[in-house]
């Protein structure tokens, strides 16, 4: 009866989610298309880190808890499932187009700061308070970066847009981010409880189930982004948020108490950066994330997921 209960939660919180990328990306889209903002900054920015709001509470309370261990799991695991699932069957349904500057500036970015993460746990086996000041610094110089991309790249607003009012878009942003978090939440209970009653270890639960569930929101979101022809939003919503889970997230928890950097992290986070590299090679000569890449990257999670079975 207990599980049951339990797949009901699950069910409820899909929905919730479904429902709440809808609104959010909706919301988005027209804030960044009324004020002038373009596309890839909003998913960049606010689309990103409303989506990654599951990964930063989940890290961030279980450090208050004393439990910092699952940091890095859940991020690294998130990070891979944000390119390799997310992307992958977003673009499976849709070519998801690509911005220049994203390709040129934001995935090696965020390449470069997967490997720095690695470094930081391989040469101290945690991330001490002083690399999460250093991470929290490259955080600012990524949000600086993104002002100046925003104040160079003004756009026009389009005449749909104009006709709906700022408030009515702002309050689409705000309840679609509360049914995100909301129903992310109850979809992270409901799957902790299956798999814990399902006697998977804490490293599979990690790796998996929970980073795939918290990552959720940047599903329903790309997907959504992507149908409705708002391809900047969802591509810049996976790589803002991997950007967002290292920088923020982890910098934040290794601010609360040294972040634990398991050996075995060493190897995920390689796929991590594997990941990334397979998306810049997917998307360096046209520009465009087509279903051919799409499959490539399902086929490696598969491959991932076959080795954590191991």
């Amino acid at each position: 009866m207990e599980i049951l209960l339990q797949f009901l939660f699950l069910v409820v919180g899909f929905v919730m989610l479904v429902k709440g990328a809808d609104w959010f990306v909706d919301g988005a889209a027209g804030i960044a298309d009324r004020f002038g903002i373009p596309q890839l900054v909003i998913g960049l920015t606010i689309v990103a880190m409303g989506t990654s709001a599951p990964e930063a509470a989940v890290s961030i309370t279980a450090a208050l808890k004393g439990n910092a261990a699952i940091t890095v799991g859940n991020v690294v695991g998130s990070n891979i499932l944000n390119i390799l699932i997310i992307l992958g069957v977003t673009s499976v349904i849709v070519t998801v187009a690509v911005a220049k500057s994203t390709i040129r500036y934001e995935i090696p970015y965020m390449l470069f700061i997967t490997i720095l993460l690695m470094i930081f746990g391989y040469t101290g086996g945690n991330i001490s308070l002083i690399e999460g000041v250093c991470l929290w610094i490259a955080f600012i110089g990524y949000l600086t970066y993104l002002f100046f991309m925003a104040k160079n790249n003004k756009e026009e607003a389009g005449e749909e847009t104009r006709k709906r009012p700022a408030w009515l878009l702002t309050v689409l942003v705000v309840v679609g981010l509360v049914l995100i978090v909301w129903g992310s939440d109850v979809t992270v209970d409901a799957a902790k409880a299956i798999a814990n009653a399902a006697g998977l270890s804490e490293r599979f639960i990690g790796l998996t189930i929970v980073a795939l569930v918290t990552s959720l929101p940047e599903l329903f979101t790309s997907v959504s982004a992507a149908i409705k022809g708002k391809a900047d939003i969802a591509i810049g919503n996976i790589v803002g948020s991997n950007v967002f889970n290292i920088l923020f997230v982890v910098g934040t928890t290794a601010l609360i108490t040294p972040v634990v950097f398991l050996p075995g992290f060493i190897i995920d986070t390689l796929i991590a950066a594997a990941a990334g590299v397979l998306l810049w090679l997917c998307v360096f000569k046209d520009g465009k994330l087509k279903s051919t890449g799409g499959v490539v990257m399902l086929l490696g999670y598969a491959a991932y997921f076959v080795y954590l079975m191991m």
